[in-house]
């Protein structure tokens, strides 16, 4: 698989068109796995090293990728929301594909901004989801002066995240996780891109979709 320009797919959305990065499994898929990529207004976009990675390895095993463009990037229209925004165009993806492909599991694995923003997709939509994975989530007052309101997330949800994270500190996560005594799996030495570990941290959010889906 490639990241050359193809033609997107395009869809409503709240704001206007959402622009869509498919990617298709050599065989039947599996499921539909949304990813999600880094803050927009640091450069980030779907063709970003990270969720181009789990794209590629998701689609290996099996999985149907679609990495929907936030708002502002690419061409998806409407301004940046500050994750509020980009959790409602992401609604409206998984409802897209819930009418196209009705049979097949939905999972979302979401990093940096974008785990931010899909804990809020799976608050608004607990239950209706079979797999949720994030990765490098942001949490209370981040380097930069952003501030990431804490938010709950379902108690199966897969939490990744580098131990010498300087973007999402690591600390703040588990200040978080800890009272709920939520799991978090650390990467010893990795930074807020997974620097070295990628590939080990693509192969354990496939495993986690297996488990969740028993595909």
């Amino acid at each position: 698989m490639s990241d050359a320009p193809r033609n997107p797919l395009l869809i409503a959305g709240p704001a206007g068109q959402i622009e869509l990065l498919i990617d298709h499994p050599a065989g039947p898929p599996k499921g539909v796995v949304v990813v999600s990529h880094p803050q927009p207004l640091l450069g980030g976009t779907p063709r970003h090293i990270v969720p181009l990675t789990l794209a590629r390895q998701l689609c290996a095993a099996g999985w149907q990728v679609v990495r929907p463009s936030f708002r502002g990037v690419g061409q998806t229209q409407g301004a940046h929301d500050k994750g509020i925004g980009e959790a409602q165009d992401c609604i409206a993806v998984i409802r897209h594909f819930c009418q196209e492909l009705p049979e097949l599991p939905i999972a979302l694995v979401g990093f940096s901004f974008g785990a931010y923003v899909f804990a809020r997709v799976a608050c608004a939509l607990e239950g209706q989801l079979q797999a949720v994975a994030l990765l490098g989530l942001p949490v209370g007052d981040v380097p930069g002066g952003r501030y990431y309101e804490p938010l709950p997330v379902p108690a199966d949800c897969l939490l990744l995240h580098g131990e010498q994270d300087e973007m999402a500190p690591l600390a703040n996560l588990l200040q978080w996780a800890g009272p709920g005594q939520r799991a978090v799996s650390v990467y010893a030495g990795a930074n807020h891109f997974f620097k070295g570990c990628l590939g080990r941290a693509a192969e354990q959010v496939i495993a986690h979709l297996a488990l969740k889906t028993g595909r």
